[in-house]
């Protein structure tokens, strides 16, 4: 059994993430692969509370506070699925997790790198790789058609979203061009993942 391997998938609502997490997973999964496919919000009693507050009509929480009530969520998704899921030496996916916070609460005027320090302090696990979706605001929001818009979704707070998603570089991080068909995003994901899987001996 190997020590389990993570997957994380970033960016705006409307950039395909949702959709290509399902489809590497599914492709694991026909490789052999023993994948669990996971979310933030979570499942749990804190995601469920996010949930209804995303869901507006308004953003009366401060940064602090929202931040606060995702790491809640956090831990519990932590201690829930994900470590389990790793210890058992499993592929775990999430759409989305502490890079989100760090990209939406830090444009509301929070450090990005101190949200990232704080996940440290609980030792949320470390994603071994991280692929980040982006696509203009205004093509992901209209991607989403006539769907309820969450107090998250202005175009000019997505653009601060966006800006600091890009920040972050590493080897193990990857940008993709969310404009590019679903296929072709689907390969370029799978060829790096595959590569990684191998050379981490999962």
């Amino acid at each position: 059994m190997g020590r389990g391997f993570f997957i994380v998938l970033e960016g705006i609502d409307g950039t395909g993430k949702t959709t290509q997490a399902g489809l590497l997973a599914e492709a694991l999964r026909t490789r052999g692969h023993q994948v669990v496919l996971t979310r933030e919000p979570s499942d749990g009693p804190a995601g469920e509370k996010i949930r209804n507050y995303l869901k507006g009509p308004i953003r009366y929480l401060t940064a602090d506070q929202e931040l606060a009530l995702f790491m809640a969520d956090r831990r519990e998704h932590v201690d829930a699925v994900i470590r389990p899921a790793l210890e058992q030496g499993r592929v775990v996916i999430s759409d989305r997790y502490y890079f989100s916070s760090a990209a939406y609460q830090g444009a509301l005027g929070l450090d990005p790198q101190w949200i990232m320090a704080e996940h440290e302090k609980f030792k949320a696990p470390r994603p071994d790789l991280v692929f980040f979706f982006s696509l203009p605001p205004t093509m992901a929001l209209a991607r989403q058609g006539n769907k309820a818009r969450q107090v998250s979704e202005s175009p000019a707070y997505l653009e601060k979203v966006a800006a600091i998603y890009r920040t972050f570089q590493a080897p193990h991080m990857h940008h993709l061009d969310a404009a590019e068909a679903p296929r072709e995003i689907h390969d370029k994901i799978l060829t790096i993942t595959l590569k990684a899987l191998q050379e981490s001996g999962n």
